[in-house]
């Protein structure tokens, strides 16, 4: 391209696309829970990797955890106790996007979204395709369900006696005396300490909406991103939430940047939010007030009710082709289990370790 053409093309970008072409360097960011897997990103983009091999090695750790139960292996199933995944990825310099959705015995989504970005012709695979499509390629099948996340699941499934009156998962007429949920689970599970069992019963009683979402930023002002999950705990089978589908749980722009979500899908699904922040920063808005501009749409789609809004949490976080970021979350804090915990987003900038910042936010919960 001749340069008096570069330069007319240029002129013809919006403010925040022309700023993304100065200042780009290796930057990853993510939720809260990608701390290693910013590290292992980063590490990726120092070697010279793609942008789209960073964000993946790095969530394929989290996938890897069965201590975060919200993605991957140990994730928390569905009503019927099996664990279904979904994740989607979008690479930036080819503009390519691949995502599966309810997928049984696959623990890396990731990688498997990827190969469907790669080896065929479709953007998303679902179900029982997208399984027998891993098959094809060798990828080896895994039971997902680990001891601590069917704990967590045997407790909401006796929880519902207090709600639906007695069911057969619950002490019945041939149980000799009721136990408490308490009682019942340390006789279920004898090797289970005081702190899991509670972990469990509160998971049970509030089911949680985890996920990673990580986007990456090479200093060639490559971006790609990635959102791999379990989605919600204890959804009907077959339920899909916002992370593999594309503009709402992901999307990348290689002229502006790029976004993600955890948290309520259902929420983000309705106003697009991934899509919505990177068209917001197109037209020039930071990345941080982009993410509060997605934020005011999901509120004002219940009116702005602060006692309806108070039952979900949901964080955006958005990567600039320069390198400014942000993030942001409806609430500035979540209570569980007798404390009060704010919400953070993990940042590597290649410098030093992983680190953590506080999300930008919407909304006050009022304290306890």
């Amino acid at each position: 391209m001749r340069r008096r053409d570069w330069l007319a093309m240029n002129a013809a970008l919006p403010l925040a696309a022309r700023a993304a072409q100065a200042g780009s360097k290796d930057l990853v960011i993510s939720s809260a829970n990608g701390l290693k897997a910013c590290a292992k990103a980063m590490e990726v983009l120092k070697a010279g990797g793609d942008t789209l091999e960073a964000a993946v090695a790095g969530v394929t750790l989290v996938e890897d955890d069965p201590n975060d139960t919200s993605v991957g292996y140990g994730g928390l199933p569905n009503e019927e106790g099996v664990v279904e995944l979904d994740a989607s990825v979008m690479h930036g310099p080819t503009r390519r996007a691949g995502s599966v959705a309810a997928v049984r015995n696959i623990k890396n989504v990731a990688r498997l979204a990827k190969l469907v970005m790669e080896q065929t012709d479709h953007i998303m695979l679902v179900g029982e395709g997208a399984l027998r499509f891993a098959r094809a390629w060798g990828i080896e099948e895994t039971n997902l369900l680990t001891e601590r996340a069917r704990m967590a699941w045997i407790a909401w499934k006796q929880s519902l006696r207090g709600r639906e009156g007695n069911n057969n998962w619950t002490d019945g007429l041939d149980s000799p005396r009721m136990l408490k949920a308490a009682e019942r689970l340390r006789r279920q599970f004898p090797q289970a300490g005081e702190e899991l069992i509670a972990w469990a019963l509160d998971v049970a009683a509030n089911p949680p909406t985890g996920t990673i979402n990580l986007l990456a930023l090479n200093a060639r002002g490559e971006i790609s991103g990635v959102t791999t999950t379990s989605g919600l705990a204890w959804k009907i089978p077959g339920r899909v939430g916002d992370s593999p589908i594309i503009g709402a749980g992901l999307y990348v722009d290689q002229d502006v940047g790029a976004a993600g979500s955890t948290g309520r899908g259902e929420e983000n699904i309705r106003i697009a939010g991934a899509h919505t922040i990177v068209e917001m920063m197109r037209q020039g808005m930071a990345p941080r007030e982009a993410c509060l501009e997605a934020l005011k749409r999901i509120a004002r789609n219940f009116r702005n009710d602060a006692e309806v809004l108070n039952r979900f949490d949901i964080n955006f976080y958005a990567l600039r082709k320069d390198g400014a970021y942000g993030a942001a979350s409806l609430w500035d804090g979540r209570q569980r289990r007798g404390y009060r915990a704010d919400i953070q987003f993990a940042v590597n900038d290649g410098t030093g370790p992983s680190r953590l910042e506080k999300c930008a936010n919407l909304l006050e919960r009022k304290r306890p």
